[in-house]
């Protein structure tokens, strides 16, 4: 499991005081990319898409339409 190994090894460099910093490579969706940022890694590449995809979610959508919605009847 590369998530598994990811937080494996960055448990490993602060146990010994290590600076250093952890790249993920090869990340292909957006939920490997949450996976590995809580995972300790720092870095990651990726296509563009994954990066964009995480700024797309349904309740986000949902809240930003009711947001708007009630900001328009404070006008």
């Amino acid at each position: 499991d590369g998530i598994q190994l990811i937080e494996d090894i960055v448990g490993i460099y602060n146990a010994q005081g290590y600076l250093t910093e952890v790249l993920a490579a090869s990340i292909r969706t957006p939920m490997h990319i949450v996976r590995c940022a809580q995972a300790g890694a720092d870095v990651c590449t990726c296509p563009l898409t994954s990066i964009l995809g995480l700024l797309k979610h349904p309740l986000t959508d949902l809240g930003l339409a009711q947001f708007l919605k009630d900001a328009a009847t404070m006008k």
